[in-house]
């Protein structure tokens, strides 16, 4: 008698043990989205009341719920036993409305300012220890300072960067120093803790940062910060443009009315003008 046929072992990645939901979407974190939609909808909902709302199982739901409590992202009426969205909730789409209004706010404010000065206006704002810049209105100079939208860049060696770190914390400066340290990318770019605060004092006394060929050779770019209704900075506003059209005298003029730019965004998104302390 034959001996049966011993299986042959299937090539390839094995089978997703976890199902998916459509091409590249993770399940259990789209139900989670699902979840936080349909209370942001109703409001408030029982357990029994989202599970039927959704179509999931009431255990998967409440372990979604329980999840997303840890975080933040829900929270549960004692009293009542009803859901809700929770504080980070709040904190997480708040922070997409305060981008798009501060983009949109500043807008003809750079306009204006590339207009006034004749040099590329730039917005810019920190994420993890890095100036991002997010929006950029172009000088008509044939030769201009160009940042597309996303482009990181170390905060000490930028004006937008010096401007941000003058209005932190000297703990959250100096952390931001440790993990990214000051490296070189010009002779004039300051490489040392003690000379970046030294340039920080003399920003905080003007209102406005001064990136002199520190990132660039050849470049120069003037900054000043823009400010929520809490007081707390949250971007800065620049100009930048090649040294030859930026010598010292049109430094001194161009300062003060970077600052005035920033100032007027800052009303724009009803911030408050905290000041450089």
């Amino acid at each position: 008698m034959p001996l049966p046929a011993i299986p042959k072992k299937r090539r390839g990645r094995p089978r997703n043990p976890a199902p998916e939901s459509g091409l590249g979407t993770v399940l259990a974190l789209e139900r989670g989205l699902v979840v936080l939609q349909a209370l942001a909808r109703e409001g408030y909902l029982s357990l029994t009341d989202l599970s039927l709302k959704i179509g999931v199982p009431t255990s998967t739901v409440h372990r979604i719920l329980t999840t997303l409590e840890k975080l933040g992202f829900t929270e549960i009426n004692e009293d009542t036993n009803e859901w809700s969205v929770g504080i980070e909730s709040f904190r997480v789409g708040n922070s997409y409305l305060e981008r798009t209004n501060l983009i949109e706010s500043s807008r003809k404010v750079m306009r204006d300012l590339m207009e006034a000065t004749g040099e590329t206006a730039n917005l810019a704002i920190v994420d993890g220890g890095d100036v991002v810049f997010i929006s950029q209105v172009e000088s008509h100079n044939p030769i201009r300072a160009f940042f597309r939208p996303g482009t990181r860049g170390y905060m000490h060696a930028s004006g937008i960067g010096k401007a941000l770190l003058a209005n932190m914390l000297r703990r959250d400066v100096e952390k931001i120093l440790q993990n990214k340290g000051c490296p070189e990318f010009t002779a004039k770019t300051l490489t040392t803790p003690a000379g970046l605060f030294e340039d920080l004092a003399r920003t905080r006394e003007r209102g406005w940062a001064f990136d002199d060929e520190e990132r660039y050779d050849g470049m120069r770019c003037i900054a000043s910060c823009i400010f929520n209704s809490y007081g707390e900075v949250v971007a800065g506003i620049s100009v930048s443009g090649p040294t030859v059209r930026f010598p010292d005298p049109m430094v001194q003029i161009i300062g003060p009315q970077v600052a005035q730019a920033a100032q007027q965004v800052t009303a724009l998104i009803g911030g408050k003008q905290r000041g450089y302390e």
